[in-house]
């Protein structure tokens, strides 16, 4: 039996550790780190951790598989990350110098600690909302990943939320499929503003 609940405490490991069984692609990026959860530190603990709310998560026999992470206000949530969130991951983490084009998955992660990346503000003002959504391969193709965009949106909607956004990395072929088909629309940015890596969707509520 499979249980869609919203966040416990006790699941943070887990989220981390889905994070980075995800983390490369939609592909397990464990080859790519020594440090496991640096994925989880941007993607999904600080979520679960000062908005344990709008996180929900599949779970069965075997434990959580699955959540979805989100935030009703971007701006908000990042002006908080930098209060609360980044400032002792800072500190335990030292930024990367020299050359990126030279750095490791782990620096790449870091400096993204150290230099975090707001929404194209194009992108926020259509879609004031985010979300983040990761399942292990043993629960994708089974109707999950829906239920639990369908639990999150209808508590969006019933929060008076007009729209969210979620970026995608633009190898990630299969996770392009599933927000297309969920009714999710590319959305282009000015020049300036796009990026080669991720493709931005977005859906109004």
């Amino acid at each position: 039996m499979i249980d869609l609940r919203v966040v416990r405490h006790e699941d943070i490991d887990q989220l981390y550790a889905i994070s980075l069984a995800t983390g490369d692609a939609g592909k397990d990026a464990a080859p790519l780190h020594r440090d496991g959860r640096l994925i989880g530190h941007i993607y999904s603990a600080p979520y679960a951790m000062l908005h344990p709310e709008l996180v929900f998560v599949a779970e069965d026999d075997e434990g959580v598989f699955g959540y979805i992470a989100g935030v009703f206000d971007t701006i908000a949530f990042d002006e908080r990350l930098e209060r609360e969130w980044w400032p002792h991951l800072q500190r335990r983490y030292a930024d990367p110098e020299g050359d990126p084009m030279l750095w490791n998955a782990d620096q790449k992660r870091i400096s993204l600690i150290h230099h975090p990346k707001r929404t194209p503000a194009p992108l926020v003002e259509k879609f004031p909302a985010h979300i983040h959504m990761n399942l292990l391969p043993r629960a994708q193709g089974k109707g999950i990943g829906t239920a639990l965009l369908d639990h999150w949106i209808a508590n969006a909607l019933a929060n008076g939320v007009t729209g969210v956004h979620l970026g995608v990395n633009a190898s990630n072929h299969g996770g392009i499929r599933f927000w297309l088909s969920r009714g999710f629309v590319s959305v282009e940015l000015p020049p300036g503003l796009a990026s080669e890596t991720t493709v931005w969707f977005g859906q109004f509520l």
